[in-house]
């Protein structure tokens, strides 16, 4: 399919390393959605918790194979819009930088450091010119009912703290990773930037649920984690993040009235005379309010 027909989706979740797929949709649907950036991570699994209509897509692929550089983006997020999402929930995994954010804590970052060198930001382009404000990358009301579900999840949640995003995809160095501790920043994920960017071109909420596997390199105070308990540590963040979803999807506003559903109000530069017709038809639901 391609386009919407109608809301088919309020919420959508965007699954990394340990959740690829979400239980406990009713009447769950599988959609196959065309874009003009390309296909989306994975098929979007549209059905619904509670009341709430939700759309769960994987970011690195069913079966995690898509690297972090390889991730389109742009048509993940398209996808979403194109169903009538609102609000975006980024689920990652990550390093922490901090002493005090142990493994297993879970982080709602509300600002974001971009240290990523390869990857398309941006939908804009190719005729129609437009700079959104990303002073505060992270919608302030969705992260505050965020922070609620994944204590609700039984996590200990660290509200609040900067979320690195390199390139990947090898792991930091020392000298980066004590570079950002120098920096404040609280944990370092591959994914989260992009997805804000592009969510805020796209008028839509965007949150980030970072759940912690590890402390980065920058600690060498205890044993190196090994694989297997990296990969136990992804399976319990997963089951909180599911229980964390469940209950988010029962706390959304009826309305949105925060400044991310207008960010392209004031944003968009190029008048509206001088936008290539081909260009509009690229960005569909993203100008259906403003075209």
């Amino acid at each position: 399919m391609s386009g919407s027909g109608g809301r088919q989706a309020r919420l959508g979740v965007i699954g990394g390393s340990g959740l690829y797929r979400m239980e406990g949709f009713a009447g769950a649907e599988e959609l196959r959605i065309e874009t003009p950036f390309g296909a989306p991570s994975s098929p979007v699994l549209v059905g619904e918790i509670g009341s709430t209509k939700v759309a769960f897509l994987a970011r690195h692929g069913p079966s995690h194979a898509i690297l972090p550089t390889e991730i389109n983006f742009r048509a993940n997020i398209w996808a979403l819009k194109s169903l009538g999402v609102e609000f975006v929930l980024a689920v990652s995994a990550v390093g922490s930088l901090a002493e005090q954010i142990h493994p297993l804590d879970v982080v709602v970052p509300d600002q974001m450091f971009d240290r990523t060198r390869h990857r398309p930001d941006t939908f804009f382009g190719d005729g129609i010119v437009a700079h959104v404000s990303l002073a505060d990358p992270v919608c302030g009301e969705f992260t505050g009912r965020l922070g609620t579900a994944a204590r609700a999840a039984g996590a200990t949640v660290h509200e609040g703290g900067t979320y690195v995003c390199m390139e990947g995809p090898q792991f930091s160095t020392r000298a980066e990773s004590r570079f950002y501790r120098t920096l404040g920043a609280s944990v370092i994920g591959m994914t989260n930037m992009q997805e804000a960017r592009l969510c805020r071109e796209a008028e839509l909420c965007f949150a980030s649920m970072a759940l912690v596997t590890d402390y980065d390199c920058w600690k060498t105070d205890e044993p190196p984690v090994s694989v297997e308990q990296i990969i136990q540590r992804l399976h319990i963040n997963a089951k909180r993040a599911e229980h964390a979803v469940r209950s988010l999807a029962g706390d959304l506003p009826a309305e949105r009235r925060c400044d991310c559903a207008e960010a392209l109000r004031y944003a968009i530069i190029t008048p509206r005379a001088a936008w290539p017709q081909a260009t509009i038809e690229r960005l569909g639901p993203l100008l259906a309010r403003h075209a």
